[in-house]
């Protein structure tokens, strides 16, 4: 499914290759966004892509990757395409990422902080249940 949503948003879309190039052009994303650098701690990227028109963005890396949040006591999942759209202070209809809750690993369907409260940033999945961290404990310690 997410190969075919790709590929309906390539024409238009600005397309990097190479882990280096696609690890700065994931991190721009999330600023440009203003979302937390350390969103998308993704390893290994072959492939970024980003359709501005339609707000359509893919990051193909070769194989899954589990993330260990430390600041947050979660152990997220990212499968080898993560998928979605993006605009300000939100990414939405994602696709390739779960969080994992005591024993059970959760779909997460968006991502967003609310206008109201900044500090904080909600994950939320198909069925609506969402869980909100401090957005602090996302951002890259440099």
């Amino acid at each position: 499914m997410s190969s075919q949503q790709i590929a309906n948003h390539q024409e238009d879309a600005e397309i990097f290759h190479g882990d280096a190039v696609c690890k700065q052009k994931a991190g721009q994303l999330l600023e440009e966004m203003s979302l937390p650098r350390g969103l998308l701690p993704l390893d290994d990227l072959i492939e970024v892509g980003y359709n501005r028109i339609t707000g359509f963005v893919w990051l193909k890396q070769r194989k899954c990757k589990e993330h260990q949040f430390t600041a947050i006591g979660r152990t997220v999942s990212y499968d080898n395409e993560v998928t979605a759209f993006v605009e300000e202070h939100r990414m939405w209809r994602l696709t390739g990422v779960k969080s994992k809750e005591l024993l059970i690993w959760f779909t997460i369907s968006e991502i967003f902080i609310d206008d109201s409260d900044p500090d904080k940033i909600t994950f939320t999945n198909p069925t609506g249940i969402s869980r909100s961290f401090p957005v602090s404990a996302l951002e890259i310690k440099e």
